[in-house]
């Protein structure tokens, strides 16, 4: 009956009008029917963003975060306590192997940080460290991975 009334009026909706419209209610109730889990992250997971963000521009070229994966440098799993040059199917430098220290949170910020100035002749050359800052959001995201504890 209402697009009878518009016929006789002379008013008309073309197609076009009509499918835009069609789309635009859906997307709005798609939007209100969305799932939680779409919802922007709670503020928490920035802090776990920003640490595997520095892990993926200072670490991720050389080093990996699975278990047996060694790359250019070792796997950086569980890290946290065990001895420096200690993984078996990794070939650290003479230096590393001989660094007789395991490692712990202040160790591998320091070494982070400033390669040479805790394991001289290490083979992290050239690379330059990162601010202590940089470290601690590495760190804990060493420490957040799966199998890390």
């Amino acid at each position: 009956m209402l697009m009878e009334a518009q016929m006789q009026s002379g008013l008309r909706t073309s197609p076009g009008k009509c499918l835009r419209f069609i789309a635009s209610v859906g997307g709005l109730m798609w939007l209100v029917s969305a799932p939680p889990s779409l919802a922007q992250q709670p503020a928490s997971s920035t802090g776990e963003d920003a640490a595997q963000q520095a892990f993926n521009n200072s670490c991720r070229t050389c080093h990996s975060v699975k278990e047996d994966d060694n790359r250019l440098g070792p796997n950086l799993s569980k890290i946290i306590g065990r001895k420096a040059g200690s993984l078996p199917n990794y070939n650290y430098s003479p230096a590393m192997k001989d660094a007789g220290f395991v490692w712990d949170h202040d160790k591998l910020t320091r070494f982070i940080v400033k390669p040479n100035e805790v394991v001289s002749g290490n083979k992290m050359q050239p690379y330059g460290g990162v601010s202590p800052e940089e470290a601690g959001k590495i760190i804990a995201y060493l420490q957040s991975t799966p199998g890390a504890r």
